[in-house]
């Protein structure tokens, strides 16, 4: 791993990320996204072979790119159309009846 892949893996707070990289962002969009836009960063850097091999301005520049693009998809879109975690995946479009909750708790069943 880079020295700056390991600086920023001590970060935590999605804002420690944009100040890192130097980055402007919509505090709204990361207020509400924070860990959607963390994790679709996170996708972002797996899938780009690039960032081996470069120096590390070059990196930054690769990430600072990459976290903005994540906090772009948000600004455009939301949790559920992006689908960045596996409960947005697996329900697909799919609602879920308030009668259909109920009737699942425990309490409910044994009055039925």
């Amino acid at each position: 791993m880079s020295a700056l892949l390991d600086r920023m893996a001590q970060l935590s707070a999605a804002e420690e990320f944009f100040a890192f990289l130097d980055l402007p962002y919509e505090p709204q969009v990361v207020h509400v996204n924070r860990l959607h836009i963390l994790k679709r960063f996170n996708q972002y850097l797996r899938i780009t072979p690039e960032l081996d091999g470069q120096d590390e301005a070059a990196q930054r520049a690769i990430c600072r790119g990459l976290l903005a693009r994540a906090h772009d998809d948000f600004v455009h879109s939301n949790a559920a159309q992006e689908k960045v975690f596996k409960v947005f995946q697996d329900q697909d479009g799919k609602s879920v009846s308030l009668s259909s909750l109920r009737g699942a708790l425990p309490s409910q069943r044994e009055r039925t």
